[in-house]
């Protein structure tokens, strides 16, 4: 295994050793604030400790990073890759920075919209981080499969990581509005969210395995992907 070759495991190994792990936990404290509040309203003294729900809201918070960072960490690898291959900053110098200048302002972004205070700027910092996640997925490189773009990790892991830059933004309205009508927007949009981190996991396996090591690059990609057929070699020569 070469160094191009380990650099492509960074991504899935963070999601597996890290990521994955804090969406269990956001979510087993997700399910142990709703259960302290039903029984709270239902006149119950509940036997969840209140801590549950800030708990929930700081690893929620936690788990926003972690997405976004592994977005860009997967997009990353593709671009950077196809930069090096074609020699992109000797040829389009200008794209290359562009390039840069995208993955500092969207992480940029991401700080300003944990620091803002105001709906306006947060909705603007929201918008700004998710924008700048799409554009460089717009990138050339980045594998869509778009043909079959329901069952595509890169379209399922951006979504999932733009429910999460909005989960992010409206965190003070939930505590905010006493309708509880963002609480059930919270609720819904990160039930889809989970729903989408369950095919990151099938997709990104499956992805896996159809990845060749890059030796094996020149020989794989003569595969006709459609009819399942790869060349036959020529059988050597009697000697």
């Amino acid at each position: 295994m070469q160094l191009t070759d380990f650099l492509g495991l960074v991504h899935p190994a963070i999601a597996v050793i890290f990521v994955f792990p804090l969406i269990g936990m956001v979510v087993n404290f997700a399910w142990q604030t709703r259960q302290r509040r039903l029984q709270n309203l239902a006149g119950n003294k509940s036997k969840i400790p209140p801590v549950v729900g800030s708990e929930h809201r700081d690893l929620g918070k936690w788990l926003t990073s972690a997405v976004v960072g592994l977005t860009l960490l997967g997009l990353a690898y593709p671009i950077g890759k196809n930069v090096i291959n074609n020699q992109l900053w000797s040829k389009v110098p200008f794209q290359v920075v562009f390039i840069l200048l995208m993955f500092a302002a969207t992480i940029t972004c991401l700080i300003l919209l944990y620091r803002a205070n105001q709906k306006v700027w947060r909705a603007v910092f929201a918008t700004l981080t998710g924008a700048g996640l799409v554009i460089l997925g717009c990138q050339d490189g980045v594998f869509r499969r778009t043909n079959e773009w329901y069952w595509s990790h890169y379209y399922i892991g951006i979504s999932a990581a733009l429910l999460m830059i909005f989960s992010l933004a409206i965190v003070q309205d939930i505590y905010q509005d006493k309708s509880q009508r963002w609480r059930t927007i919270h609720t819904i949009l990160n039930c889809i969210a989970l729903l989408l981190f369950i095919g990151q996991g099938m997709t990104g396996t499956r992805d896996l395995l159809e990845i060749p090591l890059s030796w094996q690059e020149s020989h794989i990609y003569q595969c006709d992907y459609v009819n399942k057929t790869c060349p036959t070699p020529n059988p050597q020569a009697p000697k």
